[in-house]
């Protein structure tokens, strides 16, 4: 199959105006990544950048998790450092600030932001996008969003939308958890509709189509996080992130994050026969055991589930593990916690409702209520937001 042509590699072939004489500024990791040549050969945005414009590009930034993707968990920040290969700086965009600052900004003209999301809310690399754009709109500089696939299609939208009192850096804009957008058709959102109002450019792909997987682009899977490590896990994300604001492990530790999910007091064989067939649409939950070498449970021996998707169309990832949430809080009601503050620099509100946006959802799993209430309201907000978003879909 011929893969799909990216931003930077459309950018490459065919280099606007506005680039040129200009200094240059780029927001990436080892995510970012082109094959101009067609060669199957992937290399670095950055040295195709760099090579492609002699002399212009003059810094770089990184996002959570650092420069070479290095940094494990939340909160864990990345320092600034010189690129080995270009001598350039790389000022990290995830430490002492999480907005570049004035002097970050000052040797450039135009930022270029080339980075691989993975169509959830609650993932930081659009939050780090945001700022950028109201960065460059304070200090008068213009924005480039070379686009990327959406991992898990943009056909579908799926969850509540995140109240305005639970903005954090893990959802700064009233939107659905799953959003069905690419990174550049989000900034095209973020900008317009939310009135950041910088000068922004959006290079397309070519040959993208709403409802592709990943697996559908012929692209190669870098994970663009740690714990992201294969296209599966970016598919199950949306929903088994809730873990993280939980006592419960979500796989951290292990070779397989988000895809499996446990802990030492879970009872997977009450679990299972307590949820209904078809609250698992797409999905086969396999009861194992695992030992986390960090995070959650460190050596500790967890009882729980891997996720095995059989329809990745069907399945729906929020509720299925917003279900299986409701299970474990039901059936372990002396020995499940909510994780307590701080997470992602936001010190008072617990992380469960930081990552939902939206304090009925705990409610409702405390108290038993059926989730399919919760969702008979979000299905209004999805309408509205699929009404929202209509403007700046790039792609059929």
């Amino acid at each position: 199959m011929k893969p799909i042509q990216t931003g930077v590699e459309r950018l490459l072939a065919d280099p606007p105006s506005m680039l040129q004489g200009k200094r240059l500024g780029l927001l990436a990791n080892p995510a970012s990544v082109g094959c101009p040549e067609g060669d199957g050969r992937f290399r670095s945005s950055r040295m195709l950048v760099a090579n492609h414009f002699p002399g212009q590009l003059k810094v770089l930034f990184s996002p959570q998790h650092g420069f070479f993707a290095e940094k494990q968990a939340n909160m864990v920040p990345s320092k600034g450092l010189a690129d080995p290969l270009l001598g350039i700086p790389v000022f990290s965009l995830y430490g002492e600030t999480r907005k570049p600052t004035p002097p970050m900004l000052e040797p450039i003209d135009i930022l270029i932001i080339d980075l691989q999301d993975v169509g959830t809310r609650v993932y930081t690399f659009i939050s780090t996008m945001a700022l950028c754009l109201q960065a460059a709109q304070t200090h008068n500089k213009q924005v480039l969003v070379l686009d990327r696939p959406n991992p898990i299609g943009g056909d579908h939208v799926e969850g509540n939308c995140l109240k305005p009192e639970f903005a954090s850096f893990v959802g700064m804009y009233p939107i659905p958890m799953r959003h069905g957008l690419t990174i550049g058709e989000l900034a095209l959102l973020f900008n317009d509709y939310f009135g950041i109002g910088c000068e922004l450019t959006v290079t397309p792909m070519a040959g993208w189509r709403r409802q592709m997987l990943f697996q559908d682009t012929g692209l190669p899977w870098i994970p663009p996080s740690p714990n992201l490590p294969t296209p599966l896990s970016a598919i199950v994300y949306p929903g088994q992130v809730l873990w993280e604001g939980t006592n419960v492990s979500e796989g951290r530790g292990t070779t397989q994050p988000f895809e499996i999910f446990g802990a030492p007091f879970l009872d997977a064989a009450r679990i299972e026969t307590c949820i209904p067939e078809e609250k698992l649409a797409g999905v086969h939950l396999r009861a194992l055991a695992f030992e986390p070498t960090s995070d959650k449970w460190e050596k500790e021996l967890c009882h729980g589930f891997q996720l095995h998707i059989i329809d990745a169309r069907m399945y729906q990832p929020y509720r299925t593990s917003l279900t299986l949430l409701q299970a474990v809080v039901s059936l372990h009601p002396e020995k499940f916690q909510w994780k307590s503050p701080p997470y992602e620099y936001e010190f008072e509100k617990l992380p469960f409702d930081l990552i939902t946006g939206d304090l009925l959802i705990r409610s409702a799993i405390e108290d038993g209520h059926p989730l399919r209430n919760l969702e008979e309201t979000w299905a209004e907000e999805v309408k509205c937001f699929e009404e929202i978003r209509a403007p700046y879909l790039l792609y059929e």
